[in-house]
C-alpha cells in the first residue's frame, strides 16, 4: 500500500536543501545528565567569548579558538563575583588555552576551569559538542 503521506515525507528527506531548509551548526552543552543546546556555532567568533544563560540560571562563558576549539566555562569570576569571563582575553601558556578575567587578570584554563594564578581557584568546565542541525519550514495546509 502507497500511503501519500509517507511518500511525501519520504521523498523532502532525500531532496536536496532549498530555501525552506537549512543546516547549522549547533553548540551543546552537557548539563544535568543531558545535552543542552546553547547557540548556533556561527554566533562565536574566534578570539572572543560569549556569554549565555543556562536553564538553571548559571551562565556559561563560550569560546571558539583560531583552530575552530570550542569551549566552556563558568562565566562568573570567583575573586570578583562579576558574571565577566566571556569578556576576557584569551591566550594560550605552556600550550593551554585561557582566558584572562577582565578586572582582576586572572587567567583561567579553558579546558579545565582551573585559576593558572591561584591553584584554590576554579571555575565550572563544561563537556561541549558541535552537532549539526538541518531545519525545515513546513508549508501551512489548506
Amino acid at each position: 500500500m502507497n500511503d501519500p503521506m509517507t511518500a511525501s515525507a519520504n521523498e523532502s528527506m532525500h531532496k536536496p536543501m532549498d530555501e525552506s531548509m537549512n543546516e547549522s551548526n549547533v553548540l551543546e552543552l552537557w548539563l544535568n545528565d543531558q545535552w543542552f543546546a546553547v547557540c548556533e556555532l556561527s554566533a562565536l567568533t574566534p578570539g572572543r567569548g560569549v556569554a549565555a544563560l543556562l536553564p538553571d540560571g548559571r551562565q556559561a562563558a563560550l569560546f571558539l579558538d583560531r583552530s575552530g576549539r570550542v569551549y566552556a566555562i563558568g562565566n562568573r569570576d570567583p575573586f570578583s563575583g562579576a558574571y565577566v569571563l566571556s569578556r576576557g582575553l584569551t591566550g594560550s601558556h605552556e600550550g593551554r588555552p585561557f582566558v584572562a578575567s577582565p578586572l582582576l587578570k586572572q587567567r583561567f584554563d579553558l579546558t579545565t576551569g582551573r585559576c593558572l594564578d591561584d591553584d584554590e581557584a576554579a571555575v565550572q568546565a563544561y563537556d561541549v559538542r558541535v552537532r549539526a542541525q538541518v531545519r525545515a519550514r513546513v508549508p501551512a495546509t489548506a
